[in-house]
């Protein structure tokens, strides 16, 4: 791998939400921030006080719904570990422990190795009326990809190339256009996951995307991806659970 690029220790889980049918957005995201993100910001404090491994961040994503676009998820929840943890035998919320996971579709965790590409620092403003956190931000236009490999590829070329090739081409772009923050995450068992990995792509305002658009060339690296499965998903909003 890249020496230029380095690894953030441990694991980074990302659970990937999606509502359940009878449920609506506005229900998934008021029960996400007010029942569900409080209980694992407790239960992470929890195990901290008892010296058990624990996330030390906790970000989750809201995907922007897209007239006329199918978007598969409704939102991600991103959280920072010293090591890949398991996921439990059924998924979480198999059977619901709270009202957001009645709302959502059951979920499993996907283990990552993250490389910051571009660390642009996001605002996290604490709220001061009531519990720190969780609280939200915006302010931003992120653009996630998930990224999935053509069958049969050699995933340890792919994640090669993404790091010596691609990521320092996507830098330079993301540079000359002012673009806030570059994030790479690759599988930490791609044969066993839907994709080989996700990038995150943080801008100012969506003229920040257009002009990334306009402006990235090819690198060779769509050589080891199923393009035909590639999602492109689009967010103006976080909420923030554990700051990090």
């Amino acid at each position: 791998m890249s020496d230029e690029i380095a690894a953030t220790p441990g694991a980074k889980m990302i659970f990937l939400i999606k509502r359940r049918p009878e449920a609506t957005r506005d229900e998934l995201v008021t029960n996400w921030f007010k029942n569900h993100m409080p209980a694992v910001i407790a239960g992470q404090e929890r195990q901290a006080a008892e010296g058990k491994i624990h996330a030390t961040k906790y970000i989750a994503t809201l995907f922007d719904q897209r007239p006329g676009r199918d978007v598969p998820w409704d939102g991600m929840a991103q959280l920072w570990f010293d090591r890949t943890i398991p996921n439990p035998p059924e998924p979480h919320g198999t059977v619901p422990a709270d009202t957001f996971q009645q709302k959502a579709e059951p979920y499993v965790g996907w283990a990552t190795t993250e490389y910051v590409v571009i660390d642009g620092e996001l605002p996290v403003v604490p709220n001061t009326l009531n519990e720190p956190f969780p609280a939200t931000r915006s302010g931003f236009f992120k653009v996630t990809f998930l990224v999935p490999g053509r069958e049969g590829v050699d995933y340890d070329a792919a994640f090669r190339h993404w790091l010596e090739v691609h990521a320092p081409n996507v830098r330079g772009v993301m540079n000359e256009i002012g673009g806030l923050r570059y994030v790479v995450n690759h599988s930490q068992a791609p044969a066993d996951e839907a994709y080989m990995g996700m990038a995150e792509l943080y801008f100012s305002d969506p003229g920040g995307w257009e002009s990334y658009k306009s402006t990235i060339t090819e690198d060779g690296f769509s050589e080891f991806v199923d393009l035909g499965r590639l999602v492109n998903m689009h967010a103006t909003a976080q909420m923030i659970g554990i700051p990090g």
